[in-house]
């Protein structure tokens, strides 16, 4: 590079290792180089002979010359990183001292930090200081970790996801650039407002198959579910009496497990194998009505109503049973059971969600056949999600006819089949001394209705097995992108774990904070220009990027669009011809 290519515009006269202040004497300078010199667009600034500081510009104020006919500007920086003869280097162990000198970045400098490399292949957009420079980032080491895209109602967040991914699959204008040898990544969407389904639809002849799992397709039996999520979905925790309903439920689970698999050993709360919901709520039922013999010199063990005595509880699966009324007379003496009429509020909550045909998905899944899923069938739910094995590498699961109430066991169930998946398969791969090749993306689509920083006992589920995720998965191939317009109100533990983060237009002044306070301390000044964002325009920070970047990102095609929220076909029918009156009913009744 040449001294006469460099556009000096002045001198520095302050350095500080967050701000470098630079002087610029000259108006006619600064009238020359305005469209150059503005907030988030980048200085170079002389470290030596050969060395140029990278600097951001924060802020630009004009300074008091009272004694002089000439306008002076003082221009705020931030230091980035330092460029070389070997390259840009983020962070500088020297900074510029005061008098040296300070330049327009040149457009090569430019070129040579965010153009197409070995490193930085995967294009993420244009920088928006300079349209004719395209902007690329370490794609391993964007989509090996975790990534977090944030941005207000409006800001174009949703079709800066689309593109990302439609770039990782090899979508392009409708097109599938890999119809002749598909990559091995999968992607799983959380889409709860149905609305990627059309990013993702096109020409059969394109050969992309898109695996779209909504309310009706998606089956996921309860009998999958850990402790917490059985828990999380049938008992309420404020209850005065929980830790009795927690104690026999997770007994009757057990044993019913044990029931209807005999065949395996030690089995716990947490296996994920088959039982019957139906016979545990009749065990819970008849637990709530059991009456003990009392009769002298007879065995004090549950009676029926036909004088029988109840020799093992495990017959209380099989059936309501009628017990012999409590009496205090010797001849017939019997009182209540120690759970007698505990259960009351329990079985009519169970009772209740076992008959809600918005839950069958999860309460009475059936195969293609009608048949029940089973122990046996556990592959076959594993591999609805596990699109690659079936040749698909995007996966959405269509969360808009979800019943809230269940949606974080819903979030849950899935990311941990998925996490559990990763780390069995990378453990089998490390023991040939392979390494893992299905890589994993789990999208969190406004994660803060289901990952929130805070909430009660509804989201303990998904944010424990999110967050696990967060912690852990990178290790065995599984990464995050965590959407969200109001980041504040997201799990801090998990966007702590992001090294990436997509910054669209952010308006609340909470969030501005809340991200800026994450960031790296060279991007701090940079966040100030996120309330003036336009449409699709985001700040990237992180690992995969050379340094700190405004970017206008390109329009997906086809782009995401939102859909009607689907019912159940099994109750949507209910709802067909229903009026606003009845709404109105069915909403107080429950």
């Amino acid at each position: 590079m040449t001294e006469k290519k460099l556009k000096k515009i002045g001198n520095v006269i302050e350095s500080a290792p967050n701000t470098i202040l630079v002087k610029i004497d000259d108006n006619q300078i600064f009238e020359k180089y305005k469209k150059d010199i503005q907030i988030g667009k980048y200085l170079q600034i002389r470290e030596g002979n050969l060395d140029f500081v990278i600097c951001v510009i924060q802020n630009i104020k004009a300074s008091d010359n009272e004694n002089s006919e000439k306008e002076k500007y003082i221009v705020s920086t931030q230091p980035i990183g330092l460029y070389s003869e070997v390259g840009f280097k983020q962070g500088s162990a020297s900074l510029p001292s005061p008098t040296e000198e300070a330049f327009i970045i040149e457009e090569d400098i430019m070129k040579a930090i965010f153009n197409k490399d070995s490193e930085l292949s995967f294009e993420f957009g244009q920088l928006l200081q300079n349209r004719k420079i395209d902007f690329h980032i370490n794609g391993n080491s964007f989509f090996s970790k975790h990534i977090a895209i944030v941005g207000s109602t409006g800001s174009g967040k949703s079709c800066t996801v689309a593109k990302i991914l439609q770039d990782v699959v090899g979508i392009s204008e409708k097109k599938n650039i890999h119809k002749e040898k598909q990559k091995n990544s999968h992607i799983i969407i959380f889409d709860i407002h149905s609305e990627y389904k059309n990013a993702f639809t096109i020409e059969k002849q394109e050969k992309f198959n898109l695996n779209i799992l909504d309310v009706d397709k998606l089956k996921l039996p309860y009998w999958l579910m850990n402790s917490e999520e059985l828990e999380a979905m049938f008992i309420e925790s404020n209850e005065q009496n929980s830790h009795n309903q927690v104690s026999q439920f997770k007994k009757a689970v057990i044993l019913n497990k044990e029931k209807h698999n005999t065949k395996l050993h030690n089995i716990t709360y947490d296996t994920p194998v088959y039982f019957s919901i139906k016979e545990v709520y009749n065990y819970i039922y008849n637990m709530n009505n059991e009456v003990i013999n009392k009769i002298e010199n007879e065995e004090q063990k549950p009676k029926l109503s036909d004088g029988s005595l109840i020799d093992d509880r495990n017959e209380y699966f099989e059936k309501i049973l009628d017990f012999i009324t409590p009496s205090t007379s010797k001849a017939s003496k019997a009182s209540n059971g120690a759970f007698n009429g505990e259960f009351n509020r329990f079985i009519s909550r169970l009772d209740t969600k076992l008959n809600d045909k918005r839950l069958s998905f999860l309460l009475k899944p059936n195969k293609p056949d009608g048949s029940k899923y089973e122990t046996t069938d556990f592959e076959d739910i594993l591999k609805q999600f596990l699109g690659y094995l079936d040749k698909s590498n995007i996966t959405i699961i269509d969360l808009s006819g979800i019943p809230f109430e269940v949606l974080s066991i819903t979030v849950s169930l899935i990311s941990r089949l998925v996490f559990d998946f990763a780390f069995h398969y990378s453990k089998l791969k490390h023991s040939k001394n392979e390494q893992n090749d299905i890589p994993f993306l789990i999208v969190c689509e406004e994660a803060h209705n289901y990952i929130p920083k805070t909430g009660g006992a509804e989201y303990k589920a998904s944010k424990k097995s999110i967050e696990r995720i967060a912690k852990e998965g990178r290790k065995y191939g599984l990464s995050l992108m965590v959407v969200s317009q109001r980041p504040s109100e997201v799990s801090d533990t998990i966007f702590s774990q992001c090294n990436n983060f997509v910054a669209l237009r952010l308006t609340n002044i909470n969030d501005q904070n809340y991200i800026k306070n994450l960031l790296p301390n060279n991007a701090n000044s940079i966040t100030d220009i996120l309330p003036t964002l336009s449409a699709g325009e985001c700040l990237v920070v992180g690992d995969a990027t050379p340094m700190p970047a405004i970017v206008k990102m390109k329009m997906p095609n086809p782009e995401p669009k939102s859909e009607s929220i689907k019912f159940h076909t099994k109750w949507k029918e209910e709802w067909k011809d229903i009026t606003f009156g009845e709404v109105i009913k069915r909403w107080k009744k429950e």
